[in-house]
């Protein structure tokens, strides 16, 4: 909250983002729940994360890579209306689109897609804030690859890692 006043927000966002990352295992001997991602090709787990419209993490979740993006985006949008009950509107990329996210809460989902007659890389709205959200994660070697045992302990440290990155923001305010 101090963060966002400190731009001249309101202290409680109303816009999010919401977006997945498959991480690729730690090697051999590493335990827990993993899963095989298809259209990344890697066995690990799927970080699905919400931000802020300015990019601040507001909710992660740590799944196996196999689960689809509308169980976890459902899930993390259910968790999120207890801890950010102002929020109204969620930008989400296609593999959000469908009734299962869209009906999880009464917030707002809108899918950016790339727009028609475009080659090549183009910057979708709203979505490039957690594609960096997510690019400030390679800075922590911890988070390169998931090493963590249990899924509750790597989302803990994607919140740590983003908290630390807020602690620098406010401190070199």
């Amino acid at each position: 909250m101090a963060d966002r006043e400190r731009v001249g927000r309101a202290p409680q966002p109303t816009g999010c983002v919401l977006d997945s990352q498959t991480a690729k295992a730690g090697g051999t001997g590493v335990a827990g729940p993993r899963g095989y991602d298809p259209a990344k090709r890697a066995v690990g787990r799927k970080r699905t994360a919400l931000v802020d419209t300015d990019g601040r993490l507001l909710l992660a979740a740590v799944a196996p890579a196999d689960r689809h993006d509308t169980q976890l985006g459902a899930m993390v949008l259910r968790v999120s209306r207890r801890l950010w009950p102002f929020l109204a509107r969620c930008w989400t990329d296609a593999g959000f689109a469908g009734p299962r996210v869209a009906h999880a809460t009464h917030v707002r989902i809108a899918v950016v897609g790339a727009r028609s007659r475009t080659q090549g890389f183009t910057v979708q709205e709203r979505r490039w804030v957690i594609e960096r959200t997510f690019g400030t994660f390679g800075h922590n070697r911890r988070l390169a690859r998931d090493h963590e045992g249990r899924p509750d302990v790597a989302a803990g440290w994607i919140t740590l890692a983003s908290a630390a990155q807020m602690l620098r923001r406010l401190a070199r305010a």
